[in-house]
């Protein structure tokens, strides 16, 4: 069965069936099904570990029946900006804007996503093109919210009483039988009115709020063109409509612009007699993005630039000329700076819609949505994953060609032409179908040079042996990669909200000069995290390194101590901006997903220690054992502070407390110690749980690839610590009867 089934006679001249035997051969052989049944039982069982240990979780997946469901426009979210000018704004983060009742410290964007919409009542994969209506010191902040039922766009709206900070979800204030989307509100006449996008219905709209901001009614239809994303302004005596119509033939999609005229919002428009003002690559921001807004004297425009992928940036136009027969306008830089965190920020990957408006305090307020996907990531990685399926399924064919166990590359060839009696007419159609017959010849000559392959790479040389095993790695390989592009979501470690809000954190490190290698690779890292605001570099010892030779996402700033002391590790520092610190030395790398569900927590209770090594402190007279000892013991009572989150005034100012004062003297003796004594210190100040513990999905200790290591020695290293155990417990009492128990959280993360 390898190479041709027609097989000549010899000296006869005439060509022979095969024997009858072969009509008994069954069409797979057994050896060639087990091996098949085995290879893909085998790499399931691979990609199910790999699954399991490596894949980051699912951030939504408490709402996952609900809403925030992939989807192929994208996981747009929305976010708050302020500033002096609408071209100085910085993201909410930025101003310290702190919330104890909501853990938030500082709060962070995104402020409303697809979660906070879904958790409020209306399941929603996305919420974009945010809208603000400002009344007083309220707002009031409509957006488009893709409903995970419908798959249409609705018209949602949420209202803040804290300049933006935090935000009540209202509801649905629009929804009709067609998608809705890009809602411009603005006032005339003391009415409040709403211009949303529904090009599905041929028709652009305007609704007037009779009960603002839920119920609104149909006001007038405008205009009957199928608009996208438009707006109405006055300017000089006259309201301008701008606005983009795709369906005409010729219109460049996403690049074109029209503009009509008009002595009221409500008509009649004439058209501007340069229609269409732009029908030209999409790149340069024809299509609207947001509301114009007017800044010393000019009124300007912003538009988006959809040429790398649909929404890749807002772009802002100064318009030096607007009347009937001429519109001009030139662009102008935003002040805004984009992310460099890649999928690991909300708006790591684009941002398409602006809306900015000045406060009657002079501050400027902006609104502008984000994604950390591009357009069509999910088709994108579900294509890629069913090409990596297919080529395991022909590496493993030909993994089993070489080995013997398949008798060629392809299924044709298990099969042979005559095998049982075929019907005349079955006959007949082979012959006379030219493809068919050009198949099987392929496939025969396919097969013929598997039979030649494997007479080339013989499995028990050196080099066949070489091939195999280069071929298993590619196929575990591809397994993987075709499992993490299916199921594995967009690769993003996204942060995890606390009701509903996000926040930031600072992550402190100590080292010295011999350890740079680490420290270049720990910020390059662990700065594109989601939450991480600064990494702050105690330096205890040498030359410090420059900035610039740190490739960091986030400010580096290096704090160089007077002596080489662990104390160091958490001195009082004014200069961190945020509550939570997490003190994690250099030479561990673990996953962003991880340090993120570890904020989480500690979000929950930030008056403990929360962290990734736990330990248990038992026996008389005290030792101290590692992870090992606690889960045998299925219990732990302190937390490793090398890679744990506190809350930076709690501890450190606890730690350089006059009370402490003896035990920070052990600390510089021993040269160890110090994250016991903050251990006891957390302990000594609260009756109850102290510290708590989650897993990391993998973690790997680098200064053994280096030989830096600080405690190179383990049992000496250990007999130090059970020595400051006891020292610590005469001077601040017991932590024996502060046992927490592992498997304690309902999520599991503290398996």
């Amino acid at each position: 069965m390898g190479s041709s089934p027609i097989v000549d006679s010899g000296s006869s001249g005439t060509r022979n069936r095969p024997n009858n035997k072969s009509k008994n051969d069954p069409c797979v052989s057994s050896s060639g099904f087990v091996y098949l049944l085995v290879s893909f039982v085998a790499l399931g069982s691979i990609a199910g570990i790999y699954v399991r240990f490596m894949m980051t979780p699912n951030v939504h997946a408490s709402i996952s029946s609900i809403g925030c469901k992939e989807d192929d426009e994208g996981s747009w979210s929305i976010g708050v900006f302020y500033g002096d000018s609408p071209f100085s704004l910085k993201p909410i983060e930025d101003m310290n804007i702190w919330r104890d009742k909501k853990a938030a410290w500082p709060v962070a964007n995104p402020v409303i996503t697809c979660a906070s919409a879904s958790v409020a009542g209306f399941s929603s994969n996305f919420v974009a093109d945010p809208f603000l209506y400002v009344q007083g010191d309220v707002f009031y902040l409509f957006f488009e919210t893709k409903n995970s039922i419908t798959m249409q766009g609705d018209i949602g709206v949420a209202r803040s009483t804290d300049k933006g900070a935090s935000w009540e979800q209202l509801g649905i204030a629009l929804d009709e039988d067609w998608h809705l989307s890009y809602p411009y509100v603005f006032e005339y006449n003391d009415n409040v009115y709403m211009l949303p996008e529904g090009r599905a219905k041929g028709q652009l709209r305007l609704y007037r709020a009779v009960n603002f901001p839920m119920k609104w009614t149909l006001e007038k239809i405008i205009m009957k063109k199928p608009l996208v994303d438009s707006f109405i302004i006055p300017h000089d005596g006259k309201y301008w409509l701008f606005g983009s119509d795709h369906s005409g033939i010729g219109a460049q999609y996403n690049a074109q612009l029209e503009i009509w005229y008009s002595r009221s919002p409500l008509g009649p428009w004439r058209p501007h007699k340069k229609n269409p003002i732009y029908n030209t690559d999409k790149s340069m921001g024809a299509r609207n993005g947001g509301r114009p807004f007017l800044f010393d004297g000019h009124l300007y425009r912003v538009g988006q630039d959809d040429g790398e992928t649909y929404g890749r940036r807002v772009r802002v136009f100064k318009i030096e000329a607007l009347t009937t027969d001429r519109f001009e306008e030139v662009e102008v830089p935003t002040g805004l700076k984009e992310s460099i965190k890649g999928r690991n920020a909300w708006n790591g990957a684009r941002s398409h819609h602006l809306d900015v408006q000045r406060l009657s305090s002079g501050e400027w307020v902006g609104v502008m949505d984000g994604d950390r996907v591009s357009s069509g990531d999910a088709s994108r990685r579900f294509h890629l994953g069913c090409a990596s399926v297919l080529g395991v399924a022909a590496l493993v064919i030909l993994f089993g060609v070489l080995l013997g166990a398949v008798k060629g590359l392809v299924p044709l060839s298990w099969c042979p032409h005559n095998i049982g009696k075929r019907s005349d007419a079955s006959l007949d159609w082979e012959r006379s179908s030219l493809f068919y017959s050009r198949m099987r010849l392929f496939c025969s000559h396919l097969n013929r040079a598997s039979s030649s392959l494997r007479a080339r790479i013989k499995p028990n040389s050196c080099s066949g042996s070489l091939v195999l095993t280069l071929i298993f790695l590619v196929t575990v390989v591809l397994m993987c990669t075709g499992v993490n592009y299916i199921y594995g979501g967009s690769g993003a470690h996204e942060a995890y909200p606390l009701h509903g809000q996000y926040s930031q954190f600072t992550l402190l490190t100590m080292t010295y000069d011999a350890r740079i290698w680490n420290l270049k690779m720990y910020v390059n890292h662990y700065s594109r995290c989601s939450s991480v605001r600064e990494i702050v570099v105690v330096w205890n010892k040498g030359q410090p390194p420059e900035l610039s030779e740190f490739d960091s996402a986030v400010p580096v700033r290096i704090r160089v101590e007077e002596r080489n002391s662990l104390n160091n590790r958490f001195k009082v520092d004014p200069s961190i901006k945020t509550r939570a610190v997490l003190e994690l030395d250099d030479d561990i790398m673990m996953p962003c997903d991880d340090v993120e569900r570890g904020f989480k927590v500690w979000r929950e209770h930030p008056e403990r220690i929360v962290g990734f090594y736990p330990r248990l402190a038992n026996g008389s007279p005290l030792k101290y054992r590692a992870e090992k000892h606690a889960r045998k013991h299925n219990g732990y009572n302190m937390i490793l502070t090398g890679a744990a989150f506190m809350d930076t005034k709690m501890a450190f100012e606890m730690y350089w407390s006059k009370e402490a004062a003896p035990g920070r003297e052990v600390v510089d003796n021993l040269f160890n110690c110090e994250d016991v004594l903050l251990n006891f210190l957390y302990a000594n100040a609260s009756s109850s749980n102290t510290v708590e513990y989650v897993k990391p999905a993998w973690a790997i200790d680098t200064s053994k690839f280096t030989g830096v290591a600080i405690s190179k020695n383990t049992q000496i290293h250990y007999g130090l610590r059970s020595s400051c155990l006891q020292k610590f417990s005469e001077m601040y009492g017991s932590i024996t009867n502060r046992k927490s128990e592992f498997n304690r959280r309902m999520d599991g993360w503290d398996v």
